[in-house]
């Protein structure tokens, strides 16, 4: 499985789980990813079954050129012991986190930019510190991506609202 391939499939995962869903980055010398990743990548969205929680296509645009941006060093946190790890994870927690996105996403204020940022970010926050070990090095970069997106979406931001959600949760978690 190529890399360029999946990167667009991991966004969304990225935006739901930032804390270490696996981000995978396109470069032509990047290697095929470990047989956990993959299954990660593939099976990430069926792990989170949101049913309201939306990600507004600027997010995702801007999240997949962060990630296909990411060093070769970054790409190699994703191995398949954190992998692993993540998976195992996700299928334990997946519908506890989808219902917190879920019932965040509903109550937030306004427009969808605004929902998507802060349900995220606080959901993120709430999960993250019991997401495994073996992760920390994946949500650094998912940190990193997550921060990188935000501040861009703030500059590109074409109202006031959507400028103010970006700003107000670009330091992440």
């Amino acid at each position: 499985m190529s890399l360029s391939r999946t990167a667009r499939r991991a966004v969304l995962a990225t935006a739901l789980v930032c804390v270490s869903t696996p981000a995978f980055p396109s470069t032509a010398q990047a290697a095929a990813l470990p047989p956990a990743c993959q299954e990660a990548l593939l099976e990430t969205l069926d792990k989170f079954p949101v049913v309201d929680f939306t990600v507004p296509d600027k997010a995702k645009n801007t999240m997949t050129a962060q990630v296909l941006g990411l060093s070769e060093a970054d790409q190699a946190v994703f191995t398949e012991v954190a992998c692993a790890a993540w998976n195992t994870w996700a299928t334990r927690n997946g519908q506890a986190v989808a219902t917190d996105l879920d019932s965040r996403y509903r109550n937030a204020a306004g427009p969808v930019c605004n929902k998507f940022a802060r349900s995220a970010l606080a959901t993120i926050k709430k999960h993250a510190p019991n997401v495994p070990a073996e992760t920390r090095e994946m949500e650094r970069v998912a940190k990193t991506v997550w921060r990188d997106s935000m501040e861009k979406l703030a500059a590109d931001a074409p109202n006031a609202d959507c400028r103010t959600a970006y700003n107000a949760v670009k330091a992440g978690w």
